[in-house]
């Protein structure tokens, strides 16, 4: 089992691991921009005009994020006490806004802290296991 504080834990990605997998990745802070907050729809296009700073004072007094990063222009999307992504389903594990997801979550495992590699932990649950 993965470690997700331990890369040298993490295995090798390889299609179909998500299937049956506790979602380790939806543990990790997930860093956007603006345009994937457009996309999730947290963010009208019409506020892109105000200053950024006033958009995330916003979306941190709504919880939707917990920092922002003046320097990167970053967001990092605000998690649960648990350290699940505030967009993870509790029960099924699974993303609720899979198809609006950041670019982020699109691109992992391609990028992040050990690219090609992924925390894998089996999910006991997954039907059919």
């Amino acid at each position: 089992m993965a470690d997700i504080n331990r890369l040298e834990t993490w295995i090798k990605y390889k299609n179909g691991l998500c299937g049956d997998c506790m979602a380790s990745c939806c543990t990790m802070p997930v860093e956007v921009k603006l345009p994937d907050l457009v996309r999730i729809g947290v963010v009208d296009e019409f506020e892109l005009e105000e200053p950024i700073k006033n958009i995330a004072k916003r979306l941190e007094k709504q919880r939707v994020i917990q920092h922002f990063n003046f320097k990167n222009s970053l967001f990092t999307l605000a998690q649960r006490a648990n350290g699940d992504c505030l967009y993870l389903d509790a029960q099924t594990r699974r993303c609720t806004i899979y198809d609006r997801r950041p670019n982020t979550c699109r691109n992992h495992p391609k990028i992040g802290p050990k690219p090609g590699f992924c925390a894998y932990t089996r999910n006991s649950r997954a039907p059919g296991k």
